[in-house]
């Protein structure tokens, strides 16, 4: 059974709204703690609040300037936005897997993409911050361009190629789990 079609507009505003609500959480759980606070790991192998937060960091390195990029292109080549948004079967698949709690369902991230270190500077929390508001900026760009005909290749394997849709959505997706998860180490959890 196919889903209702989604507005591209109501997509990126909702996508917008998720990453300033992620961006208040951090502003008020993350920025007031001490370096102690953001690099405490509760237990072995597990990450810290600031290692969460470099994850999303190193993730967003690498993906944000090749969306710019693309969407660079599209906007050079005339591309004019689509009404709706289109999702392929993979990047549903891999944003849904996403969705389910880390609690409920641990993925071990890529070694090349994992935390570099186990004492990581406050700035973590900034770039962070930083990337989010270049997020927000690159959903503004994608208003203007058919963001379903743009495909993105994925970092662990490069000959997949994602919608850009799908890996919007993911990054997003992806931010909301690690938040998720940096604020249960918080709270003394897993």
């Amino acid at each position: 059974m196919s889903q209702p079609a989604t507005r591209t507009t109501d997509f990126l505003d909702q996508l917008t709204a998720d990453l300033r609500a992620l961006q208040a959480t951090v502003a008020q759980d993350f920025r007031p703690l001490t370096d102690d606070q953001l690099n405490r790991r509760p237990g072995p192998g597990k990450w810290s609040v600031g290692q969460c937060l470099e994850h999303l960091n190193i993730i967003g390195g690498l993906y944000l300037p090749l969306i710019a990029r693309k969407l660079q292109q599209a906007q050079t080549r005339s591309s004019r936005p689509a009404d709706t948004v289109k999702r392929g079967l993979l990047g549903r698949r891999l944003t849904d897997a996403m969705r389910v709690p880390a609690s409920e369902k641990a993925t071990k991230s890529p070694q090349q993409y994992a935390p570099s270190g186990s004492r990581l500077p406050r700035t973590v929390v900034e770039v962070f911050n930083r990337q989010a508001d270049e997020l927000i900026g690159l959903l503004q760009q994608a208003r203007s361009v058919n963001i379903n005909t743009i495909r993105i290749p994925n970092v662990v394997v490069p000959l997949l190629r994602m919608r850009l849709t799908d890996q919007l959505e993911l990054l997003v997706v992806h931010a909301q789990r690690h938040i998720a998860q940096a604020e249960r180490v918080l709270e003394g959890g897993k």
